[in-house]
């Protein structure tokens, strides 16, 4: 959260992609050396000819490791032979262990050409070539590193997020640069907050091509461009700044089933705690807290449920972290006010940010220099930089010192008896972000000033050349020859410098994009440390490949309008599908700018309908809170009362995302329609699990749409009226009349629905909270296919446990045209919940017959 002007383009001239002139100059690589058994190749590669050097030195000798370590997986590794390059550490981001597959009976084959080198990945049971290097020599350089891959023409790529562009990405003059930046206002074609190499390419279903995933296990900065050559050959391009090429190759051969093998590289995400899916209220310049009170009353008074109050930095003294303003929030007092909510059963949830003030009276910074836990610059001493609080530090969540510091400074503060008695935390600023525009503002050159010298930081040296691949030496971290697209003008700009050393002897120039992931590993871990039991609640504005084993994500600083409300779903759906992180959502009418009260109100209700949920804005914007206009007050009951409905749906989703990593909780349409080609660039509807088909109003200020629904039974959720799409194919359907409380959802045939009964069953009315929601019976929703069968399931635990083995539900339902099958795992106790009805909608000719039971 930060407000500076909208950032200009890079100009075109700092965009360098290798010409072709140099480019006919590199040699390539040759083959020696090669032996292979059952499940792995390794091999030499030595540069092929005279040194290229086109952007920097060309290394000379290259090791080759090629395992087949599933039967979908196949992992290629080409590194330096000495071991020096940078790769990711494996205890940032544990590789996955290998099964030791037959390359005889694998779904993925590799095959080579030993000069010059080049390789390919096929499908064994159609022989479609998916990654083919062949177009052009590997260049493989201490600073650069060019592969290029051919492609089929146009086709459908999803992935190497983070980014706000179309959901399937465009095939000619497009680039993905992956540097983890601020980035107000989410623009289109530009970095932002998080970097997530990897790609999904769909060539068709029923046996026509399938899906496959890929995944550059690197940190480096890069552009991934996407383009067609001169002679129209489509080709797909990493151009890196440094690590290596460490591939993993997904076979699927499903969407979903890609989905999950990514998950089995970078790790499963993290379960949520029930109660992170109601609804949350935030604002960055709420002046003390009275107001924060009053917008909790006021939420009340107009019979919005709200599930949880979050303080942005304003609840701070002088925006020091673990800290409370003595005068707008006295600790005492909010103290309290967090005891009032819990008494309510709500929540509450403060900011943290990772730069820690730099004075020598401040606890947390004194205690962090005594225990040498924050980031050198190259002198030694204290890299310091701005933040919210003025000159600040950063810790190095690499050095094994700094999880003891950061978890005893939360210990502390947050002690449940003593201090804020928090339920979650929001980790903020964290790509680094610097508000030092460049590499002038608190050089890393000054010395360390004022401070006692048992408070002045030490260097970590490191003996170049020692094979631990944490980075070769002699290389110019700041302005390196081939510059990336970074929508600021080096890498260095607005972030931390990049000729830092961390504590293991890796330098932020390579480990920049893990930043955040580091950070919020530890911010979990320390919060298991204060409640060993229970599930943590942490959200993170910066991201990378595995980070949602840790935090849940929001789309960043996004701008209230009604193109980034559109933006919000082509977002969810690369997050939820693509990059294995189903606990995602956008800031609901917009951070930035002021939310118009149409706007904010289709909103409001698109909003239920994705995995995190908060309305938040920033201090320049007017207050826009759901009741401050009588329609969004309207729409935000409506949207609220149908979303706690189906809370044990979405809950149901998260933990078998968290399970296996399928994508349970949000997917596009051609997930589950792979075989038609009308789904493949849909990015204005989305499923809710495999059930509800969401499509809502995207034109401004419209109240129709027009959508596709794919060939099926479909039933409107609302009204249960049924709707069969039998020819071939799908069609568009228009939808007018849509009021601002409305959203079209269809249920898709074949489902089942364990719903908790509506507000209109109850003389309480609507359940304000989600522990409310959970002493509510089920009804049971029956869907049939064209078949006149359904299936659907349940998850059930308490909500909370870190470890809920034994003491959960997993339950199937299956209905077979006469009868309805329970079965599972019974192991929660309920506690008096009870299925109260059961509805079959009509599968007969009618269109909005049901049959009810008790």
């Amino acid at each position: 959260m930060i407000r500076m002007p909208k950032p200009a383009l890079a100009l075109l001239s700092l965009f360098s992609i290798a010409s072709a002139a140099p480019l006919a100059t590199c040699p390539g690589y040759r083959v020696t050396n090669a032996q292979s058994g059952p499940s792995y190749l390794v091999a030499d590669l030595t540069l092929a000819g005279t040194n290229c050097n086109l952007y920097s030195e060309d290394i000379t000798n290259l090791r080759l490791t090629v395992e087949y370590q599933t039967d979908t997986r196949l992992h290629v590794l080409i590194a330096d032979r000495e071991q020096n390059v940078y790769q990711i550490q494996d205890n940032i981001l544990p590789r996955p262990l290998s099964q030791n597959a037959s390359s005889q009976t694998a779904d993925l084959r590799f095959t080579y050409e030993a000069y010059p080198f080049s390789f390919k990945v096929t499908r064994a049971s159609t022989g479609d070539v998916l990654f083919d290097t062949s177009p052009s020599p590997l260049i493989f350089e201490t600073q650069y590193l060019r592969l290029r891959t051919r492609l089929p023409p146009n086709p459908n790529l999803y992935g190497l997020g983070e980014h706000s562009d179309s959901f399937r990405l465009a095939t000619d003059g497009y680039k993905r640069t992956l540097w983890n930046s601020e980035a107000p206002y989410i623009p289109q074609n530009q970095n932002l907050y998080g970097s997530h190499p990897v790609y999904f390419e769909h060539r068709g279903g029923n046996g026509t091509g399938g899906t496959h995933g890929v995944f550059l296990r690197s940190a480096a900065g890069m552009d991934v461009v996407i383009g067609k050559s001169d002679a129209g050959e489509q080709y797909l391009e990493y151009n890196t700044i440094g690590g290596v090429l460490d591939f993993y190759f997904l076979a699927g051969p499903g969407p979903e089933e890609v989905s999950k093998q990514y998950a089995e590289v970078v790790g499963l995400p993290a379960m949520m705690p029930y109660w992170s899916l109601g609804f949350h209220q935030c604002k960055y310049g709420w002046p003390d807290l009275g107001h924060v009170k009053q917008v909790v009353k006021n939420y009340s008074d107009a019979g919005i449920p709200l599930e949880a109050l979050w303080d942005d930095i304003d609840y701070m003294d002088n925006k020091l972290d673990f800290s409370t303003d003595p005068v707008r929030y006295p600790h005492d007092q909010l103290k309290g006010f967090v005891d009032e909510l819990h008494g309510k059963d709500m929540r509450y949830v403060q900011i943290l940010d990772p730069g820690i003030r730099y004075k020598s009276d401040y606890g947390p910074f004194t205690r962090g220099a005594e225990k040498d836990v924050f980031l050198k610059a190259a002198d030694g001493s204290w890299y310091r930089g701005l933040q919210w609080p003025g000159e600040v530090v950063w810790p190095d969540w690499i050095a094994p010192q700094t999880k003891e510091w950061w978890t005893t400074e939360i210990l502390t503060f947050y002690d449940p008896n003593n201090g804020i008695n928090a339920d979650g935390l929001w980790v903020d600023m964290n790509e680094a972000s610097n508000m030092c525009a460049d590499t002038t503002c608190l050089s890393s050159g000054q010395k360390t000033r004022s401070l006692p010298q048992s408070l002045i930081g030490k260097i970590h040296p490191r003996a170049p050349g020692d094979g631990q691949h944490l980075g070769l030496p002699n290389r110019d971290l700041f302005t390196p020859k081939y510059q990336i697209a970074n929508h600021y003008p080096t890498l260095s700009s607005r972030t931390l410098f990049t000729n830092i050393t961390n504590s293991d002897g890796s330098a932020q120039y390579d480990t920049h994009n893990l930043y955040a992931l580091t950070m919020s590993s530890v911010s979990r871990s320390a919060l298991i440390s204060r409640s060993p039991t229970k599930r943590p609640f942490l959200l993170t504005r910066s991201t990378f490949s595995g980070s949602s084993r840790f935090a849940a994500h929001w789309f960043g600083d996004n701008f209230s309008s009604w193109a980034d409300y559109r933006a919000s779903i082509r977002q969810l759906l690369s997050f939820s599908a693509i990059h294995n992180y189903p606990m995602v959502g956008s800031d609901v009418c917009g951070f930035n700018g002021q939310a118009q009260e149409n706007m904010c109100a289709r909103w409001a209700v698109l909003g239920a309908w994705q995995p995190f949920y908060r309305n938040h804005a920033d201090i320049s914007a007017p207050d826009q809170e759901f009741y401050r206009w009588p329609s969004v007050a309207a729409a935000a009951r409506k949207a609220i009362s149908v979303r706690y409905r189906l809370l044990d749906y979405i809950y149901t989703g998260l933990y078998y995302a968290s399970k296996t990593g399928e994508p349970a909780l949000v997917k596009p349409l051609w997930f589950l329609f792979p075989s038609d080609p009308a789904t493949y660039g849909i990015d204005t509807q989305f499923f809710l699990g495999d059930a509800l088909l969401v499509s809502p109003v995207v034109e401004d200020d419209a109240q129709s749409v027009t959508f596709y629904l794919p060939q099926g039974k479909w039933y409107d959720f609302f009204t249960h009226h049924r709707i069969d799409q039998t020819s071939a194919g799908g069609r568009n359907v228009t939808v007018s009349g849509v009021g601002w409380d409305q959203i079209p959802v269809y249920i898709r045939g074949g489902s089942i629905l364990a719903l908790r009964l509506s507000d209109a069953s109850f003389t309480t009315g609507q359940a304000m909270t989600t522990a409310e929601v959970r002493t509510r019976n089920f009804e049971i929703v029956i869907a049939p296919d064209q078949n006149g069968k359904a299936k659907g399931r349940l998850y059930l635990d308490d909500g909370e446990s870190l470890d809920s083995r034994g003491k959960e539900s997993e339950i199937e339902f299956i209905w077979d045209g006469t009868k309805l099958e329970v079965k599972g795992t019974f192991g929660y106790d309920t506690k008096g919940v009870v299925v109260q009805r059961i509805v079959l909608l009509d599968d007969g000719v009618s269109g909005n017959e049901q049959r009810e039971t008790s």
